[in-house]
């Protein structure tokens, strides 16, 4: 499995620096190419800019534009590009609500490794 990831470029767009710390540590392994945002305009930016991101992970609640809305200016340019969600803030019905406005995929904070990575190579393998 390493090995299918090798090179793949992800985007993750945190705001908090230990979450993003521990998705840099999550994928070190994979030998994938993690991008980081801190925004969601960053995060726009970058897709716009660099056509070899493969998949982003997307918190919800960040500063400056929320992961709703550049995930639906994102899917504008990038209709393609999978979105996985990610919220601290998870509630009864969210995963369909995500699902719904757009997101290919969602999961809640705190992450569950198996869940994420599984999530992951649906999109990367």
């Amino acid at each position: 499995m390493i090995t299918k990831w090798e090179g793949k470029v992800i985007l993750a767009v945190e705001d908090d620096e230990i979450s993003l710390e521990f998705l840099k540590e999550l994928f070190e392994p994979y030998k994938v190419s993690l991008l980081s945002a801190y925004n969601g305009q960053t995060a726009i930016d970058i897709c716009r800019s660099n056509p070899s991101v493969e998949l982003i992970l997307m918190d919800v609640q960040l500063p400056v534009l929320n992961g709703k809305t550049a995930m639906l200016e994102i899917k504008k340019f990038r209709p393609d590009l999978p979105i996985i969600a990610q919220t601290a803030f998870a509630m009864s019905g969210d995963k369909e609500k995500y699902i719904q406005e757009g997101f290919d995929e969602y999961v809640s904070k705190p992450i569950n490794v198996q869940e994420l990575l599984s999530l992951v190579g649906k999109y990367l393998e």
